[in-house]
């Protein structure tokens, strides 16, 4: 904290915790499991030979990287993403002021939460709540159709 009110990159007055940058922080740190492991399976079943063959035909290991160790792993990726994204969307203690957030953080999760716990605005919460269900199936369709893995389902 001092290091980086020292740097400059934070005022002497501001603090870290209650703000956007924590929130997507505490979000990303939370839910790197999600994503590292499907990458981890996909890279492990990987052949090495490929990659060799890469590297005997005189290709950069970037051109390798980006033309065959990233295509065969696509499908760790997508899952990982999926994985990651439909949680991460309907996550509300993370933005909750009780953790890091603040009232200004606000994520639909919140807005649920509040609408249905202090609100007793029931019918308000149920509807956000069937929203971010078919907003998340939505964009689960629409991505798994775009990247061509209908088998991950």
């Amino acid at each position: 904290m001092q290091f980086l009110q020292g740097v400059g990159v934070l005022d002497f007055n501001q603090y870290l915790v209650g703000t956007d940058f924590m929130v997507i922080f505490g979000l990303t740190y939370n839910f790197i499991p999600f994503m590292t492991l499907p990458l981890y399976s996909a890279l492990e079943r990987l052949d090495i030979r490929l990659i060799e063959a890469g590297s005997d035909l005189y290709a950069k290991p970037s051109r390798t990287f980006r033309k065959i160790t990233l295509p065969l792993s696509m499908p760790g990726v997508i899952s990982g993403t999926l994985l990651t994204f439909i949680p991460m969307a309907g996550d509300y203690i993370n933005a909750s002021r009780d953790f890091l957030g603040s009232t200004e953080t606000t994520m639909l999760g919140n807005v649920v939460e509040s609408n249905f716990l202090q609100s007793n605005n029931y019918p308000s919460a149920s509807a956000l709540s069937v929203f971010l269900m078919a907003f998340i199936l939505l964009l689960v369709t629409f991505y798994v159709r775009r990247s061509g893995t209908q088998d991950l389902i």
